[in-house]
């Protein structure tokens, strides 16, 4: 009975339906014979705008096989050429289609027209539209063409990722333009943590070059370069290539506390940097007087200007509601808040920051055997209570910020008030600045950010480091590719 009723369905198909139905099963096996033999039999070839990106996809598919790609290609162009007057305006997908079979015809530059043509045609463009253009300009060893596809890229407001840094490096380094190296390299840097060994066969090569030898400053104020560290966060100067003379390549792992047992640096791990640190603290600061009615929070900032000698900030409720019973208003203040606060002192010598809401410290200070130690810490200028009609979230992170502290906490920071700040430049300063710990069985271990930080640095001596990416359970088994100048740790 099932199979009478499919087969009277498909009677009722119109012919529209069962083209749809035929090419959609085309596209899911991205069977090229198929959709050529379902287009050139149909008796009505006016295509809507969904089935003809349909067809291009299947095209843009078969490139990938040599014994298609030319059936592909020559059978897309028909399609766009048959059907673009037919009151279809193409969009971002089809245009993007297109641009794949010019890429794989060898015509960059109709590849690159296509797709700066999505920003006059249709939506906003992405990565994927100039991706072919790009490609294909590296691939002939265009690299002047190739660095205007990027150019393009970036006033489009996309951000390029590895697989196309990566053929920007290789043409870069095949066509000889070092100062192009240089600036692929710290645009991997930023948008990469380890790169892949494609990646990595492509920076080794540019090393092994004997151009690669004999480019670089061959002296640079020691003080410019050790500011420059210093202003970018640390792990890279971005001055341009140090010194001269063959490099030395060698894959190595690195220790735990963060020395290259092959060249002997150290590595570091890496700060924002000041301009992006600044920039951070204005935007909670301003996110945070927008969102309170009194001046509350603008005193603070005004109190944190005239007490800026912390190196530690302390996220008081997180700790002390760690592990406590929150509905019955456990928190607690002597076995765990306090242990931090001893703790930070001991390790760092100094007393650091606790932020703690002014309704959590009137309950305290209700409890006598709590009162001595919040008088003590309020004597020692441990204690800042955030006021009423406050969120003590933003007092802890932007005074951390601000004074370019460590932060104790075990806040994720996921809620949407820290989404407001940015992931990508929250992610990395957290890595650097925040202070987790752990309770086990009543004995407090605090969870130092890392020695070094898994991502490529650029040393003051000129040296490169290069971190292969890949999930690995333990950190020293990572693979890095260390390049130092000859008699670079002499300089």
């Amino acid at each position: 009975m099932s199979n009478q009723n499919t087969r009277r369905k498909k009677q009722k198909l119109t012919p529209e339906s069962q083209f749809r139905c035929t090419l959609d099963q085309c596209s899911k096996s991205k069977d090229l014979s198929a959709a050529i033999t379902l287009y050139e039999s149909s008796s009505n070839p006016t295509l809507t705008l969904n089935n003809l990106n349909s067809l291009l996809y299947i095209c843009s598919e078969a490139l990938s096989n040599s014994n298609t790609r030319q059936s592909a290609i020559d059978f897309g162009f028909k399609l766009f050429r048959n059907h673009s007057n037919e009151n279809l305006k193409p969009n971002e997908a089809t245009l993007t289609a297109v641009s794949r079979l010019a890429a794989a015809n060898g015509d960059g530059d109709y590849a690159f027209d296509l797709a700066k043509s999505v920003m006059k045609q249709c939506a906003a463009p992405k990565l994927r539209t100039f991706t072919p253009a790009l490609n294909c300009f590296c691939g002939a060893g265009a690299a002047d063409r190739a660095y205007e596809v990027e150019e393009h890229v970036v006033s489009a407001g996309l951000q390029l990722e590895e697989p196309e840094l990566a053929a920007l490096l290789k043409v870069s380094v095949e066509t000889g333009r070092e100062d192009k190296v240089y600036e692929y390299l710290h645009k991997l840097r930023r948008t990469v943590r380890g790169v892949e060994e494609s990646t990595m066969a492509i920076i080794e090569s540019w090393f092994r070059k004997e151009k690669a030898a004999d480019v670089g400053l061959v002296s640079l104020d020691k003080e410019q370069i050790k500011e420059s560290v210093a202003k970018n966060g640390g792990g890279w100067h971005g001055l341009g290539w140090l010194g001269k003379g063959e490099w030395v390549l060698q894959k190595t792992n690195v220790a735990s506390d963060g020395t290259c047992p092959a060249c002997r640096e150290q590595l570091v791990c890496v700060d924002t940097n000041r301009a992006e640190t600044d920039k951070f603290a204005q935007s909670i600061a301003s996110l945070a007087m927008e969102r309170e009615h009194q001046p509350n929070f603008k005193e603070f900032k005004e109190w944190l200007e005239q007490h800026s000698e912390y190196e530690t900030l302390v996220d008081g409720a997180n700790i002390g509601l760690y592990q406590q019973n929150f509905a019955q208003g456990g928190f607690s203040i002597t076995q765990q808040l306090d242990a931090v606060v001893k703790e930070v002192h001991r390790k760092t010598e100094k007393q650091p920051l606790v932020v703690l809401h002014r309704k959590r410290v009137l309950s305290l200070l209700e409890d006598a055997s709590k009162r001595e130690l919040i008088d003590e810490w309020m004597d020692q200028g441990v204690l800042y209570e955030t006021p009423f009609g406050s969120n003590d979230d933003w007092y802890w992170l932007y005074a951390a910020v601000k004074l370019k502290c460590l932060l104790v906490t075990n806040d994720e920071m996921r809620d949407h008030i820290f989404e407001l700040l940015g992931s990508n430049f929250f992610s990395r300063w957290k890595e650097r600045h925040q202070v987790r710990y752990t309770f086990i069985k009543g004995t407090l271990k605090l969870i130092m950010p890392p020695s070094y930080s898994v991502i490529i640095q650029e040393s003051g001596k000129g040296s490169w480091h290069v971190p292969l990416a890949g999930e690995i359970s333990d950190e020293s088994s990572r693979t890095w590719l260390c390049a130092t100048r000859s008699g670079s740790n002499e300089s």
